[in-house]
């Protein structure tokens, strides 16, 4: 039986570093290993504070 690609797929939430709101949730590849960039954190949009914060991952 063969793997399903979404066996290797992950699905992470990215964490505001200022306000500690779950904004955003996004795949990422599992088998390849995470990427730098994500390990850094990501400069996203935060809602609330209504200005691009620094978002860190979380698993769930």
């Amino acid at each position: 039986m063969a793997k399903r690609k979404a066996d290797a797929v992950e699905y992470v939430w990215l964490v505001c570093s200022e306000c500690n709101d779950q904004n955003y949730r996004t795949p990422i590849n599992v088998k390849g290993g995470m990427p730098d960039k994500l390990k850094e954190g990501l400069k996203k949009y935060s809602p609330r504070l209504r200005k691009h914060t620094l978002h860190k991952i979380k698993r769930k």
